[in-house]
C-alpha cells in the first residue's frame, strides 16, 4: 500500500543545463504537507548551506502544498508567514491543497467535503478543533468551526501566493504546465493540478519546469522538468533544489 503512494516512472537524468540570473541563489522547496518538524530542519540546513557560499541575493521559493496530511499545517503557515514578515526573501506558489482550503473557508460545503478527503482533516485539527468535535459535527457545523478557527492573517497570506515564477532558464510551478501552450498562456487549473500530458512529455520546453505535486521516491530529472515532491509527510524526506548560476544541488532532510 505504501508503494502505491509513489508514481512509478522511468525518468533519466537528462535535464538540460540551465542557469538563474547572475548574483541570485534560489532554494526551491517541495511539498511540506503539514510537517513543521521537517520544515524547521530544512530551513536550518539551508541557512548553513547559504552561509558557506559567497554573498548573493538568496530567495526561498516554496512550491505549494504547505498544508494537509501532516499534523501541523496551521503551524507551517504561521511559521512562513512570520518568516516573510521579518523581511526574508520568500516567494510562495499556491498548490491545489491551498486552492481547496480557500474554497472551503469561503463557505463552499462541497469543497469542504473534498478537503476532508484529501488530508484536510489534519489541517482542521491543527487549528485547534478537537478530534471528538470533528467526528460529531455535520458539515455545516464543521464549516462554522473551521471558519472561526482560521485567523484572517492566514487567509490573506495564502491568497497572495503566486501561480508561476520565472527565474532565468527555470519556471517554478506547483504541478506542471500544459506542454503545448506558452508559459504566458498557461491556465491556473493546469499549474495547480496537471499530471497527465506533462509528466511524461518527451521534449524540452521553453524553460526547465521545477515542480512538486506528484510524489516520487527520488527527485525526478526529466528532459523538461525537475520534480522535487519526495512525499515528506510519509517519508520524512523534504527536498530543496538549490540553484546558482549554472549550478544545481539538493538539500534534503
Amino acid at each position: 500500500m505504501f508503494r502505491n503512494l509513489f508514481q512509478k516512472r522511468r525518468v533519466k537524468a537528462t535535464t538540460p543545463d540551465g542557469a538563474v540570473p547572475p548574483g541570485q541563489r534560489v532554494y526551491a522547496v517541495g511539498d511540506i504537507h503539514g510537517r513543521l518538524d521537517l520544515l524547521e530542519a530544512l530551513l536550518q540546513q539551508i541557512d548553513a548551506d547559504d552561509a558557506t557560499r559567497p554573498p548573493a541575493e538568496t530567495t526561498l521559493l516554496f512550491l505549494g502544498d504547505l498544508i494537509d496530511r501532516g499534523p501541523e499545517s496551521a503551524q507551517v503557515v504561521e511559521r512562513l508567514r512570520r518568516l516573510r514578515a521579518t523581511g526574508a526573501n520568500i516567494r510562495l506558489l499556491l498548490g491545489n491543497h491551498e486552492e481547496v482550503y480557500l474554497l472551503a473557508l469561503s463557505g463552499d460545503i462541497e469543497a469542504l467535503r473534498f478537503f476532508a478527503r484529501i488530508g484536510g482533516k489534519e489541517t482542521i485539527l491543527s487549528y485547534g478543533i478537537a478530534p471528538a468535535d470533528y467526528d460529531r459535527y455535520d458539515y455545516p457545523e464543521l464549516m462554522a468551526a473551521f471558519q472561526a478557527s482560521v485567523p484572517e492573517s492566514h487567509i490573506d497570506f495564502i491568497r497572495a501566493f503566486e501561480d508561476l515564477i520565472v527565474m532565468g532558464d527555470y519556471a517554478f510551478v506547483h504541478a506542471g504546465v500544459r506542454p503545448e501552450s506558452p508559459l504566458d498562456t498557461q491556465v491556473t487549473k493546469d499549474l495547480r493540478w496537471i499530471r497527465q500530458g506533462f509528466l511524461d512529455h518527451a521534449d524540452p520546453l521553453e524553460r526547465i519546469i521545477v515542480h512538486g505535486h506528484t510524489i516520487a521516491e527520488e527527485v525526478e530529472w526529466g528532459v523538461h522538468r525537475i520534480g522535487i515532491d519526495t512525499g515528506a509527510y510519509r517519508t520524512d524526506r523534504l527536498t530543496a533544489l538549490a540553484l546558482e548560476n549554472d549550478q544545481r544541488w539538493l538539500i534534503q532532510t
